[in-house]
Parts: C-alpha cells; sequence; structure tokens
C-alpha cells in the first residue's frame, strides 16, 4: 500500500513540474485564433450551402 501512495505522489509532483512548463496564450492571441475560427467556419458554412443548393438543383433536373 506504501508503494501506491509514493507512486500517486511522485505522480503528482511530475505533474506539478509539467504544468509549469505550460505557457499559455495571451488575450490577444486567443482572441485572434478564435477569429480565425469563427470566420474559417462561417465560410465554410455557405461554401457547403452553395455547394448543396447546386447539387440539389442538379439532382431536380435530373430526375
Amino acid at each position: 500500500m506504501k508503494k501506491l501512495w509514493a507512486k500517486i505522489a511522485e505522480f503528482l509532483i511530475e505533474v506539478k513540474g509539467e504544468l509549469k512548463k505550460v505557457s499559455y496564450p495571451t488575450r490577444d492571441e486567443t482572441i485572434g485564433s478564435t477569429s480565425v475560427v469563427v470566420v474559417f467556419c462561417f465560410i465554410m458554412s455557405l461554401y457547403l450551402s452553395m455547394t448543396d443548393s447546386i447539387l440539389v438543383w442538379l439532382v431536380s433536373r435530373i430526375l
């Protein structure tokens, strides 16, 4: 049982050490990245909507 607690303690110490190495993005970087994702999603939704409309039109002309 003592080995288990020692391993758990060692794990938690290593986790704490790794968390100190993490570099979090700044507010400006977060806002910039979020803006890129939102714009990309908007553009892709327009593209997929237009593609779907064209395909529906083509299938309706064939059938």
